[in-house]
């Protein structure tokens, strides 16, 4: 990392360096993205000797009092639970947020590299960047490892002159703005409560019971995610980290007791009689 950080200050020309030469030690092969390929795997189902296992539930929308962003804090290896506690939202500076979806090492990486590019520019110009600036910093920086195994998607929210906003950056460098968008595992869960239940003149209250609710139901139905609901609100004076939510708790808000019947009496058990 010393050696990230010594290429995005390095003094070249009078002035800070600029994150276009941040470089990696690659294999010394004659085509080292090739050579990398062979052996990684992010998204089909072949044979791989390095096969990145990824699966959460993130998502950030836009409503009439800023931006709501919200997570699950599950990470896995494979099959495996590694941790139910992951903070899975990358705090940029005070107007600006980042999430993680995909490789967590990768995300947690360029999340600190973005971090510094957003504070580099802050130095350079004096004034804050952006929200479209940052998420175009990370779609260039990004770019350059196309295709090379990362396994990577970040959105970036926040407020700037413009008011709200949200992008959606991944390892493919593909850059979106959009009102609303989940990402992860579990995403197809969290979109079905978000279409039937999202409207832009939405109250704080009602925001933030539309994200607690879709990411409980991701929970409930994706194995891969899971730990608690961590929420944050972006405004105009900056952002609010709410306390965190256990979602074994929240099946009984969202999932009132019924009362048990006589299995014998069951539907099936009747129909194959």
């Amino acid at each position: 990392m010393n050696q990230i950080v010594h290429q995005l200050t390095a003094d070249t020309a009078g002035e800070l360096g600029l994150g276009s030469e941040l470089e990696f030690e690659l294999a010394g092969v004659e085509r080292p993205l090739a050579f990398g390929q062979q052996f990684t795997d992010v998204k089909s189902d072949k044979d791989a000797m390095i096969k990145v296992a990824h699966g959460t539930t993130t998502l950030a929308f836009k409503f009439r009092e800023g931006v709501l962003v919200a997570t699950d804090s599950r990470a896995t290896r494979g099959n495996i639970i590694a941790s139910q506690t992951v903070k899975k939202v990358i705090e940029i500076n005070d107007r600006l947020l980042g999430t993680m979806a995909g490789g967590a090492a990768d995300c947690a990486f360029w999340g600190r590299v973005l971090g510094m590019e957003c504070r580099l520019y802050e130095l350079r110009n004096r004034k804050r960047i952006s929200v479209a600036a940052a998420s175009k910093i990370l779609a260039n920086v990004v770019y350059r490892y196309k295709g090379s195994g990362l396994s990577m998607g970040m959105m970036v929210a926040g407020w700037d002159e413009r008011g709200p906003g949200l992008y959606y950056v991944d390892s493919d460098a593909r850059r979106l703005e959009n009102d609303l968008f989940s990402v992860g595992s579990g995403s197809t869960f969290a979109y079905g409560v978000l279409d039937a239940h999202y409207r832009y003149d939405m109250s704080v209250d009602e925001a933030k019971d539309l994200a607690r609710k879709a990411i409980y139901h991701a929970t409930h139905r994706d194995a891969y995610s899971g730990g608690i609901v961590r929420m944050y609100w972006i405004h105009k004076d900056g952002w609010v980290a709410y306390p965190l939510e256990d979602v074994g708790e929240l099946y009984y808000k969202f999932h009132p007791e019924v009362p048990l019947t006589n299995a014998a009496d069951s539907p099936l058990t009747l129909a194959s009689a």
